[in-house]
């Protein structure tokens, strides 16, 4: 069977992609549905772009490639799609946009989008096999107990990376472009929860509070979360995307406050009371109690100088941990690294050594923040791919 087009994954920037191609397209997954990760993003709702995504809110080896497709279609284009659909969203916070109703209302619009310009989506579908004569493209096909042999002029790579295997997710992505000599920089987890050894939090597990977390260089301002694994929360989901291991991170805890003038100000009027008493004003109880038995903080406020005041503040906006580890691909959100951009054409994502071969989405070392900005990466790439390989059959 011929097609004009092949896309290999029915995920957001595959059917993104497949709504521009135009003539005969087909999209092929191994899953039973379309979107399945859109599906359970947001906690159901979808977090689908955010207002403020750019080129600032990624990470790559080469932080300029993403600048092309992000500026030729952007997050009011798409929130513009969604507006034409119908679809009522809300904004969460900082400029998050999310689905009032169902995650599912993304999915189907672009189904909708998908059928409106021809492309056909075969599920259920294993790929087998990839390779290339010379003129064509031969992907060999497993499904329902049958193998089928299809070619294609166009072969668009969205199967996406590592995180969250449960849901099928695999290196495929990385092993067809080595395939086809296109090199793959060094993938990890990313937006996922840290880990430590003997988890000394097992006891704040629950516990949540604003921070500001920091690491290489690199802060966020959102809230941690104690788990009985470890670290989690937004803002640690943030910063885990820029740690390495063996390297401290840093967490502020009062990230509004300035610590040293506010213990100085109780100082004046709680002076009886107690450090880890004072503590638990500024900070959620569980958590004072805690840090006052790890600092071994003694005697009460009226007692101490100002230079043991000065680095108690000093420790509560610069507590620095060192994670084992995080959870990996299991949980992460998304995997950092991936086909090296270097060898894509930032404007048609097309590889530079083999024309029509395309690579979009999570599968590119192009890895956003936590808060929509990874959903616009798949739409804008997927797009530029689209409508490249559309504007070689005009």
């Amino acid at each position: 069977m011929v097609y004009d087009t092949i896309i290999l994954g029915a995920g957001a920037a595959g059917m993104m992609c497949a709504a521009h191609t135009g003539g005969r397209t087909l999209v092929l997954d191994h899953a039973k549905a379309p979107g399945e990760k859109i599906r359970i993003s947001g906690g159901g709702r979808c977090n689908f772009t955010n207002m403020y995504a750019g080129p600032d809110n990624f990470l790559s080896q080469n932080p300029h490639f993403c600048k092309s497709a992000l500026s030729r279609y952007t997050q009011w284009d798409f929130i513009d799609l969604v507006a034409r659909h119908n679809i009522p969203y809300h904004e969460k916070t900082l400029g998050q946009l999310f689905c009032d109703t169902s995650a599912k209302d993304i999915i189907a619009m672009l189904r909708t989008e998908m059928q409106a310009a021809g492309a056909e989506l075969s599920l259920n579908t294993a790929i087998t096999n990839v390779t290339h004569d010379g003129t064509a493209f031969h992907v060999t096909t497993q499904s329902h107990g049958k193998t089928q042999s299809l070619q294609t002029q166009n072969l668009v790579l969205a199967t996406g990376g590592k995180s969250i295997p449960k849901m099928g997710a695999s290196g495929l992505a990385y092993d067809i472009a080595r395939q086809f000599d296109l090199p793959v920089t060094d993938t990890r987890a990313g937006l996922v929860p840290f880990t430590f050894s003997d988890n000394p939090f097992k006891s704040l597990s629950g516990t949540a509070l604003p921070v500001r977390a920091t690491a290489s260089g690199t802060n966020f301002d959102e809230a941690m979360l104690f788990t009985h694994r470890g670290l989690s929360g937004p803002a640690m989901l943030q910063i885990s995307s820029y740690w390495h291991e063996a390297q401290d991170i840093s967490v502020n805890l009062l990230p509004d406050t300035d610590a040293f003038q506010a213990l100085r100000d109780k100082r004046k009027t709680d002076g009886r009371r107690n450090l880890s008493t004072v503590l638990a004003q500024l900070l959620p109880t569980k958590l004072a109690d805690y840090l006052a038995q790890e600092w071994a903080l003694s005697g009460n406020l009226a007692d101490q100088s100002d230079a043991s005041l000065r680095a108690l503040s000093d420790k509560l906006q610069n507590w620095p941990l060192r994670p084992t580890g995080t959870e990996g691909y299991r949980t992460a959100e998304v995997t950092l690294g991936g086909i090296n951009t270097d060898a894509l054409s930032s404007r048609s994502m097309e590889a530079k050594t083999l024309p029509g071969f395309y690579a979009i989405g999570e599968a590119v070392d192009v890895t956003g923040w936590l808060g929509g900005y990874n959903f616009q990466w798949a739409w804008s790439s997927g797009w530029a791919a689209g409508t490249a390989i559309a504007s070689k059959r005009a």
